[in-house]
């Protein structure tokens, strides 16, 4: 699997690089900027309305946010700025969620080190071609760890009434199991090229 990988995660390390960012005719700094403002607002606005639901209602009025209200703040966020905004993982619950294969590399090497030396969210940040060799997307990644407050959906003893409800809205399910601070997933901000320069 690794070496399958290399060939990928070798032309990504390049795309990451500052000369190979103005190669690319992008500044990888502010693509770093006004990705992270998007997914600070998502993450935000995400767990506000995660929060309220479990004071009223608990783990099982959580899953009904996740379903419903994410992929509108999303979506929200998409239309004003122009970007797509969205969440992935290498182990999803929302089916629609499954990481392209760039953002599954990306994904494979951010599940070593979620978090970096200061304990911030591990970020990258890659530009991706189209069929005939031209840049055409610019993308931004942010790990999301498991925090201590979403174990009871997606941590390693998910209580038994709660795991049945979640199968029942989502048969594939694949997100539980995980420990505080590994990879849960990760904030996912692409942009057309153009939209950031």
């Amino acid at each position: 699997m690794r070496q399958a990988l290399l060939p990928t995660l070798m032309t990504l390390a390049f795309a990451l690089t500052p000369a190979a960012a103005a190669d690319e005719g992008y500044d990888a700094a502010t693509l770093k900027a006004r990705s992270a403002a998007l997914a600070d607002r998502y993450q935000a606005e995400l767990m506000a309305q995660l929060q309220a639901a479990l004071a009223a209602g608990g783990p099982t009025a959580a899953i009904e946010v996740c379903a419903e209200v994410a992929p509108e703040i999303a979506a929200n966020l998409s239309e004003e700025s122009g970007a797509k905004v969205a969440r992935t993982s290498l182990r999803v619950r929302n089916p629609d969620a499954f990481p392209t294969t760039t953002e599954r590399a990306m994904l494979i090497v951010m599940a070593e080190a979620p978090v970096d030396d200061t304990g911030k969210p591990a970020e990258r940040v890659w530009a991706e071609a189209d069929a005939t060799g031209t840049m055409a997307t610019l993308h931004y990644m942010r790990a999301i760890p498991l925090k201590p407050q979403c174990a009871a959906c997606h941590g390693e003893a998910v209580d038994p009434a709660l795991l049945a409800t979640i199968k029942a809205r989502y048969p594939a399910d694949a997100a539980t199991g995980f420990k505080v601070g590994e990879l849960r997933g990760a904030f996912t901000i692409t942009w057309p090229k153009g939209m950031v320069e």
